[in-house]
């Protein structure tokens, strides 16, 4: 045999053996992973008003039903800049105050998403007179808003933390201005003095490092997507194992206070809306199954705490579908849900 043969096979071997023990290590991974110690899931919530009513629903009942029925005692709720103030210095917190006031008669708990880049689309939801002020008139009218939020509801005992903007550094999604850590850092400054509860700033699971955003809050949310679409690719199933994210968790672990995954993902994701796309194409990117992997995968992440998106969705699906498998799987969940820890 030539010297050159030679070495192809032992390149060929070698590249074997690499292969080899590549797979090893991810069938050995994922034994380990099965039988590392789970934490108990605490259960949370994003509700939004608006969305609800975009559906066709009537958003108050919804609310009542989620508390209720389901038994949610954790809530993630938007203050959107555009509802709370329509008229320049003319505020409205009647809609905010009764599902504060509702969800406090029942035990539940809020994080209460504050500023000007909240949950849902567009994003940025700011009123119609904002849109066109100077960048610096605007953000002196956000930490107006933010100082108006925080001291008028400083005292509520059913908040346990501020959400201070929504994904704020990331780019390219929304109708939102270019992201401004700097401006970020001014928010959380103003609300920290303002108030002792915990600030949460979020980031996006996938397309974010979170090394941006958590040295600037006490914790760090972070969205978790299975399914995405775009115009280019179509329906993209996300390659990632749990261990993705434990092993991102566990590198910025030290640098705060609490990791939490702030939006799960328990709604379709279409690129016409709800209303628009058939049921069939709905299914395929969530429904009931879908769901009980998402809740299994955060599970085997090793996160503990874990807002669901998505309930609007499942309320219409029940009442306007007839189709209540997803309403009666977060029922179920909502039972099993672990007692609130760590604030």
């Amino acid at each position: 045999m030539s010297l050159k043969h030679s070495r192809r096979a032992t390149l060929a071997v070698f590249g074997i053996i690499l292969l080899s023990l590549a797979f090893l290590f991810s069938f050995l991974n994922t034994i380990f992973d099965e039988l590392r110690r789970r934490p108990a899931l605490t259960f949370g919530l994003t509700f939004s008003p608006s969305y609800a009513t975009s559906l066709g629903l009537d958003w108050r009942q919804i609310f009542i039903s989620t508390l209720d029925d389901l038994q949610v005692r954790l809530l993630r709720l938007p203050a959107y800049w555009e509802d709370l103030e329509p008229v320049r210095g003319n505020y409205r917190f009647e809609d905010l105050d009764w599902m504060l006031e509702e969800a406090g008669q029942r035990g539940a708990k809020v994080l209460l998403a504050i500023g000007f880049k909240l949950p849902r689309w567009p994003e940025c939801h700011a009123p119609a007179w904002a849109h066109e002020l100077p960048l610096e008139e605007r953000q002196a009218e956000i930490l107006r808003l933010l100082r108006t939020l925080v001291t008028r509801y400083g005292q509520n005992q059913t908040i346990i933390a501020w959400q201070v903007e929504n994904e704020p550094l990331l780019e390219f999604f929304g109708s939102c201005p270019e992201p401004d850590r700097e401006f970020l850092k001014q928010e959380v400054a103003l609300v920290r003095s303002l108030d002792h509860r915990p600030i949460v700033v979020t980031e996006s699971g996938e397309l974010s490092t979170w090394l941006r955003t958590v040295t600037v809050s006490d914790m760090l949310g972070i969205s978790m997507y299975r399914v995405s679409w775009n115009p280019y690719l179509g329906y993209i199933y996300y390659p990632l194992s749990p261990g993705f994210y434990r092993r991102r968790a566990q590198a910025v672990q030290p640098l705060t206070k609490k990791i939490l995954v702030t939006e799960l993902q328990a709604e379709p994701w279409v690129p016409a809306g709800i209303l628009n796309t058939t049921l069939e194409e709905q299914f395929q990117s969530m429904n009931a199954e879908r769901l009980k992997d998402n809740i299994s995968f955060v599970r085997r992440a090793g996160f503990s705490e874990v807002f669901l998106w998505g309930v609007e969705w499942w309320y219409w699906l029940a009442l306007k579908q007839s189709d209540s498998s997803m309403w009666d799987l977060g029922r179920q969940i909502f039972s099993q849900s672990a007692p609130l820890r760590g604030y």
